[in-house]
């Protein structure tokens, strides 16, 4: 017998990650028209679009390039609401509708009045998105 330390088998051996669960989300992915609303911080600046499409039970956050810290950290907040919304297992649309009304629990941000509309696919709120847009 040796003294030698010999590291133990499990060790060697290969993890698997399994992934069995997770908060229920939408599809990240939309096919064909999206509905959208602009997001403002109180000081004005766009911090992002939420957007939804029932066909695909989808729903997400697009964040204009060029934010500060704050203006990142703030789309958090959505994120969540979309989190929330769908383990509620609200239709997208219902949550744009339901974001319109009220806010109110979400700070330094709200949805721009008079901002809701709609495009024909994902990409094409993507590119408004990149473009300059004021609130």
């Amino acid at each position: 017998m040796t003294s030698e330390n010999r590291p133990n088998p499990r060790f060697e051996e290969d993890m698997q990650f399994k992934c069995v669960a997770g908060p229920p989300r939408y599809n990240r992915v939309a096919q064909g028209p999206v509905q959208y609303v602009r997001v403002a911080a109180d000081s004005g600046v766009v911090i992002g679009y939420v957007w939804a499409n029932d066909e695909g039970e989808a729903a997400g956050w697009v964040t204009p390039p060029g934010l500060g810290a704050a203006e990142i950290n703030a789309g958090a907040a959505w994120l969540r609401k979309l989190r929330d919304a769908k383990a509620g297992e609200i239709a997208p649309t219902a949550l744009l509708a339901e974001l319109i009304r009220d806010t109110s629990d979400i700070e330094s941000s709200h949805v721009v009045a008079g901002s809701q509309a709609g495009v024909s696919t994902l990409a094409a709120l993507e590119e408004l998105a990149r473009g300059p847009d004021t609130a």
